[in-house]
């Protein structure tokens, strides 16, 4: 395995669009959950996830993806090294 792909994550997160404020936190039991502000049409929602995932792990939105799940409510994301 690379050294890069060593330093891969991957996160299940568990969406709510259309939320008042866009937050990304881990409840109680690990699991990652995010509010988002942004409707979940055209996309907007999976961009604002990326966004906010970038963010919170300090990488460019470059390195963020929606593996699986980019039409539901739960999503896997990889975050790839900056």
């Amino acid at each position: 395995m690379s050294p890069a792909a060593a330093e891969r994550r991957f996160i299940e997160v568990r969406v709510k669009p259309a939320a008042p404020e866009s937050t990304l936190f881990q409840d109680a039991g690990g699991a990652w959950r995010a509010q988002l502000r942004a409707a979940p049409s055209g996309g907007k929602a999976n961009a604002e996830l990326i966004a906010l995932v970038a963010r919170h792990f300090g990488v460019p939105r470059s390195a963020i993806s929606i593996v699986r799940g980019a039409s539901g409510r739960t999503k896997l994301v990889r975050i790839d090294p900056a």
